[in-house]
This record gives structure tokens, C-alpha cells and sequence, in this order.
């Protein structure tokens, strides 16, 4: 039995980390620590677990591994205290909201010994894993360009403060597909161009991103990662979808297009429900697994920090105006 905690539900992917953790054979909910005293004992009290008065008592206790949904800023000291405590660690996005903080995180998790899994669920998207297949077995020739999109409603809360989240839609929806590029085309990002704009939610963060990417060997690839879907009106939160343009063919993929349109009087309208692949359990399921079997996780901290450079470089060029290069690292691109 792989017993996990919850550190911070703060970010409410929390909520169906937890139900993942609830619903898979051996896996135990071990209990909740939450500086939000409140949020925390309702959860808990929903879920029937222990809640723990500070992170400290949590990591104290009997579990294996946290995850850890706390604000985007607060990531980096939280994954140190769970990486002394000898705890594996599962990580929302981004990883961190600075490099330093994705290295030390990196680093310090090497060092102890533990697991850092970055909160990727998309490469585990079943229409994902066939399209890498296809693109590795040369199906549709060389890659020559995608056209990628995460577009969604503006979240609001934290999300739009940048001193907690370390910006607006492009921290919180670039680096989703950044990893699923790297992914796909088992190459690295050279360089990044991006324009942003405050002009749908006129709040602090930028809610408009679009961005070029072009990578290593040559091909580039075009990101809407706006927060430009109405919240009150709009049937479902957002989408991923890739266009896939290659020498020799096309693929395009709609990560969450298998969706039923539910209409009910409460709703007030009609609103898209999917009913694809649980891809927050498949990611739960395969971060419990690589403790279990003692092997890499599939998405590491290493992905997340390299998703989190091209973020960051968009934000950069946005500023000035004009690409931005990327650093040089050893890692190869996941596969």
C-alpha cells in the first residue's frame, strides 16, 4: 500500500489528485495538511481522512510520498521540506515559478533520494501516446510545424496574482504543451517568441498568450494559451488540442474531445462533460507505480523545469520584443 498525503489544496487539481488516491487499488489518502485551516478540514472531513495542523506533522507521519497543490510560489519550500522528510513527491504546475526554485526542487529530490514527479497528466492521454508512436515510426515523414492550443477560462482567485502564481495564462497553460512537445518530437526548444495582452480579464496577469517555439532540428510550433473562454457561457473549461503538419502526412489531436453535451436545469446551460480517460489517475496510478517498482516517474522534475524555461522565456520575449534563446542542457528531450 503506497499511502499518500496532500500538501495544500489550494489548487483545486487537488481535488481530483485526491479522488484519484481514494479510488485506485493500492493507494491510501493518508491525510491533509493545509495552511488554510478551513479548506483543509472540510476536505478532510469529506474524504474521512486525518487533517494535520502544519505540513511538519504530516510528513512526520506514516506516509510515502505528497502531493503537493500549493501556490505556484510556495512550491519550492514545500518539495524541500517533503525531500528531507524522505517523502516522494508529486508536484503540480508549474514546477516552480523561478529556475532557481525548479533547480533547487531538481536537486534537492536527487539528493535525497526521492522521487519529484511534475502534474503533466496530458502524456498519459491515450490519443497522445498513439500520435508519439506514429510520429517515431516515421509515419508522417519529418515534423515540419504543429499548431498547438490550451486555451480556457480565466480561473481567477491566485491564479491571476502573479506574485503567487509567477504570472497569468502563459505560467499556467504553456507549460502543458511545451512538454507534450518536447515529447512528440524528442527534441528541446532553441528559442521562443511570444506577444501577450491583458485585455479579456484587465486584471493583473496576462490572459492572452500566443507564442513560437522553434526547436533544435528546425521545426517550430505555434501556442494559443489563452484564458479566452467565457466562464458563465462557455460549455466546458477549455481544450489541447495539436495539429500536426509532417513531410509525409498530418495528425491531429483533440486530448479531450471525447465529451458528451449534458443539459440540465441547474447547470442553466449546456455544458460539455468528458468522458475520455481519467488522465489524473493514469498519472496518480503511474507516480504510485514508479515508487512501488522503484524506476523513474514518467514526467520528473527535469521535464517540469525545462517546461517551466520556455514559460519563462515567453514572458521574456513578450517583454522585449524579439525571440529569446533558450539555454543549453545536457538532459536529453522525454520520450
Amino acid at each position: 500500500m503506497v499511502r499518500i498525503g496532500i500538501m495544500s489544496l489550494a489548487h483545486f487539481h487537488g481535488q481530483s489528485y485526491a479522488r484519484a488516491v481514494q479510488t485506485l487499488p493500492g493507494l491510501a489518502l493518508a491525510g491533509i495538511a493545509d495552511d488554510d485551516g478551513a479548506r483543509g478540514r472540510e476536505w478532510a472531513a469529506r474524504w474521512g481522512v486525518p487533517y494535520f495542523h502544519g505540513y511538519d506533522a504530516l510528513l512526520a507521519a506514516d506516509v510515502d510520498a505528497v502531493i503537493i497543490c500549493a501556490e505556484n510560489v510556495r512550491h519550492r519550500d514545500l518539495a524541500l521540506r517533503a525531500a528531507a522528510a524522505g517523502k516522494h513527491i508529486l508536484c503540480e504546475k508549474p514546477l516552480a515559478t523561478t529556475l532557481a526554485d525548479a533547480e533547487a526542487m531538481v536537486d534537492a529530490c536527487q539528493r535525497a533520494g526521492v522521487k519529484l514527479q511534475t502534474a503533466f497528466p496530458c502524456p498519459f492521454n491515450p490519443a497522445f501516446r498513439a500520435a508519439q508512436r506514429a510520429v517515431a515510426g516515421g509515419a508522417i515523414g519529418t515534423v515540419l510545424a504543429v499548431n498547438g492550443t490550451n486555451r480556457g477560462q480565466y480561473p481567477g482567485d491566485w491564479f491571476a496574482d502573479p506574485a503567487l502564481a509567477g504570472g497569468g495564462a502563459v505560467m499556467d497553460h504553456t507549460v502543458h504543451v511545451a512538454d507534450l512537445l518536447r515529447r512528440l518530437l524528442d527534441d528541446e526548444v532553441a528559442r521562443v517568441y511570444a506577444e501577450t495582452s491583458h485585455g479579456t480579464c484587465h486584471g493583473a496577469a496576462e490572459d492572452t498568450a500566443l507564442l513560437t517555439m522553434e526547436f533544435r532540428r528546425g521545426c517550430f510550433a505555434t501556442l494559443d494559451a489563452s484564458w479566452s473562454r467565457p466562464r458563465r457561457s462557455y460549455p466546458t473549461w477549455g481544450d489541447v488540442t495539436l495539429e500536426v503538419i509532417g513531410s509525409e502526412g498530418n495528425l491531429s489531436l483533440d486530448l479531450f474531445g471525447k465529451q458528451i453535451l449534458l443539459y440540465g436545469e441547474e447547470i442553466g446551460r449546456g455544458q460539455l462533460v468528458d468522458v475520455g480517460a481519467n488522465l489524473d489517475g493514469l498519472m496518480v496510478a503511474d507516480f504510485a507505480a514508479a515508487i512501488r517498482e522503484d524506476r523513474p516517474v514518467t514526467v520528473s522534475g527535469e521535464d517540469g523545469l525545462r517546461a517551466l524555461e520556455v514559460a519563462l522565456a515567453a514572458y521574456e520575449a513578450a517583454r522585449r520584443g524579439e525571440p529569446v534563446e533558450l539555454s543549453e542542457r545536457s538532459s536529453p528531450a522525454p520520450h
